[in-house]
This record gives structure tokens, C-alpha cells and sequence, in this order.
């Protein structure tokens, strides 16, 4: 069995752009605490958006999709499941909020990987939620002349738990003793985690969730705020080629996990991106000041429903609903947004294209 030895990574030499995405990311956490001190309740609308965006998401990328009407209702537990798909969104939802609200009280063991999969798998006919693969899986990818072939062929069977356990072990014993930054950390043991590819279903969804619990155990909370998700489905290509590089020569222990480093490295960057902007948008005008003997506070000055809509305006690249510009201001309620576009738009600042759903905006 492939030794997962952890505590090598604590003299292992980053190049620059590895530690530039560090140091970019802990000074954004440094702000992290000094925004979630304001606006509990637009904090909290957040939550809400990226939870739905992160069950969506997640599923997407595995092709398990159901309507938008569906989808919100299933979120907000408002409707059962009617069909596989929407069982398999289920399970998503009820292990997302679980790590939401307890992420403090789950430590990272076996065991706790199988009750989240069994959680994640409870409404699913498959029967074999929370059990360990009992025949061999391979990862398979199609030519574009629609011939397959295997990509990369993951531990057998009889390897899974003790390699689960033993990158379990090997994380708990580096995230205790702070020798490595949890950052590098947490993308080695998820990479080993799909490369283990433990489950016969459900390996890509349990490997976000558990990027969710690995980041909010270390203190990194914006995937809480902004999903994760969303941003690795919109870049799920160069996620594949991240893991496929990543992943050459891993069962003879010569793996390089640097592309898949960079990849996670760059999502969690981009959600604090997103973040601060969001921020930015809630509170108006907001700036972290001095003040006095090393201490911070927030100076926020109010912005107006049009001034944070036509904010929101100027962030988006070419076309936008405004399902997406409500989603991106719940500070305001969606008639004040549409009140907003609607002036942006007699204004001349956003055109106005198409009817009903199928209407859209740009910038003029």
C-alpha cells in the first residue's frame, strides 16, 4: 500500500506563485473576521445563495440537474424528491448544512467520511451509501471520437480503508502541530482522497464537501458565503487537468501535487475575491482603518438599492438576468432590484434584451 507520508511537505521548497496565492489568501482572511462583525442579517442571505449555488453546482458537475423552480424548493426542504436526480440533490443539501453547523464538532476520520457518505447517499436507491467500494472503479474519460479509454485506475478494494484512515491519520497529525500551512495541506489530501477514489458513487461531491469542512476547520470561511463549488464548475476543466497531472505516477509515490495545489489555491482566492465584493456591496463604502495601538475597525457609509445594483452592474461581463443581479445583492429585496434595473435602464446605462424568461440585460 502506497505510504502517505505528510510531514515531507514541511521542507518541501513552493515556487513563487504558490506562495504568492498564500500570502494573498491569509491577508484576506486577516479581513475576514472584520467583515463578518457587520451586517449579520445580509450575511445570512448570503449563506442562503451560496447554499443553493453549492448544491447546484456540485450536482451539475457530476450531471445530476433538475429545474431551477425544483432545485430551490428542494434547497429550502419545501418539496420531497421525485426522481433519482432529485434524491441525489437531496443528499447534497443535508450533508452541505451539516458541515455548515458543525463543521467545529466533526473531526477528519474514516469513520466520519462514511456517515457523511451515507448522509450524502440516504435518499438514493443504490444501497450502498456509507460502504466502502466492493469492486474495483476506474476513471474513465471519452476521446472526441466518442472512444474511452481509462485514465487513471484508483486503489482496489481491499487498500480503500486502510488509505482512507491513513490520510486521515496524516492529516490530523499536520493540521495539529501547524508545521505545514493547512492551505498546502488540505489539496494533498484531497487529491490522495480521489485518487483513493473510495466510494462507487459520489467521490466528486464527498471530495467538495469535504473541502468545505477541511477549509472551515482552519479557519478559511468564505466557501460559507460564496460557493466553492460555483467557481470549480465554471473552471471544471482545468480541474480535470489539474487532477490528471497531479495524479501521474501516484501509485509509485512520484506524484507531483502542485498543479492541483495552484488549482484549489486559485478557487479559494477567487470565493475571497467574491467575497470582499459582496462586502462591499451590503455595507456601501466600506474601508478597515487604524485604529490606534494595532487595532482595526470598519467605516461603512450606506449605499442606496441603484447604488448597489448599478455596483453590481459594473462587475458583470457581458450578459446577466436579474436572477443573477438578485442574487448577488441580498442586502435589497428583488423588487428593489428590479425597480433599479428598471431605471438603469430608462437611463440608457443597461439595454434590455428579449421577453418573459427569456429576458437579459448588458451594459449599454
Amino acid at each position: 500500500m502506497r505510504n502517505f507520508d505528510y510531514s515531507k511537505y514541511k521542507t518541501c521548497r513552493w515556487d513563487n506563485e504558490i506562495l504568492n496565492y498564500l500570502a494573498r489568501i491569509h491577508e484576506y482572511k486577516g479581513k475576514q473576521d472584520l467583515f463578518l462583525q457587520q451586517k449579520p442579517l445580509e450575511l445570512e442571505k448570503l449563506v442562503e445563495v451560496a447554499k443553493v449555488q453549492s448544491i447546484e453546482s456540485s450536482n451539475r458537475i457530476e450531471g445530476i440537474v433538475t429545474t431551477g423552480t425544483r432545485l430551490g424548493q428542494l434547497a429550502k426542504e419545501k418539496t420531497a424528491p421525485r426522481n433519482r436526480n432529485e434524491k441525489e440533490i437531496a443528499g447534497y443539501r443535508d450533508v452541505l448544512r451539516t458541515v455548515h453547523e458543525n463543521y467545529e464538532f466533526i473531526p477528519v476520520t474514516g469513520n466520519i467520511i462514511l456517515q457523511l457518505h451515507r448522509e450524502l447517499m440516504q435518499y438514493a436507491d443504490t444501497g450502498n451509501g456509507g460502504r466502502y467500494k466492493m469492486t474495483q472503479n476506474y476513471l474513465r474519460e471519452t476521446r472526441p471520437d466518442g472512444t474511452e479509454f481509462i485514465r487513471f485506475t484508483p486503489v482496489p478494494p481491499y487498500e480503500t480503508e486502510p488509505c482512507v484512515r491513513a490520510i486521515c491519520e496524516n492529516y490530523r497529525r499536520i493540521a495539529e502541530d501547524s508545521s505545514v500551512d493547512s492551505l498546502l495541506v488540505i489539496p494533498v489530501f484531497l487529491h490522495d482522497f480521489l485518487c483513493i477514489h473510495p466510494f462507487d458513487d459520489g467521490n466528486g461531491r464527498m471530495s467538495r464537501l469535504l473541502t468545505l469542512l477541511l477549509l472551515y476547520r482552519a479557519g478559511y470561511m468564505a466557501g460559507k458565503y460564496i460557493s466553492l463549488e460555483k467557481h470549480i464548475e465554471k473552471t471544471k476543466d482545468a480541474y480535470y487537468d489539474a487532477l490528471e497531472e497531479a495524479s501521474a505516477g501516484w501509485h509509485e509515490e512520484k506524484d507531483d501535487p502542485t498543479p492541483f495545489v495552484k488549482y484549489m489555491l486559485g478557487v479559494v482566492l477567487a470565493c475571497y475575491r467574491e467575497f470582499e465584493t459582496r462586502m462591499e456591496l451590503i455595507g456601501g463604502n466600506t474601508k478597515i482603518t487604524e485604529t490606534g495601538k494595532g487595532k482595526k475597525k470598519l467605516v461603512t457609509t450606506k449605499s442606496s438599492a441603484y447604488d448597489i445594483v448599478k455596483a453590481s452592474v459594473d462587475g458583470k461581463i457581458g450578459k446577466f438576468t436579474k436572477r443573477e443581479l438578485a442574487e448577488i445583492c441580498p442586502s435589497i429585496s428583488e423588487k428593489s432590484v428590479e425597480a433599479s434595473l428598471k431605471k438603469l435602464v430608462d437611463e440608457g446605462y443597461v439595454k434590455k434584451y428579449g421577453v418573459g424568461r427569456n429576458t437579459f440585460y448588458a451594459k449599454s
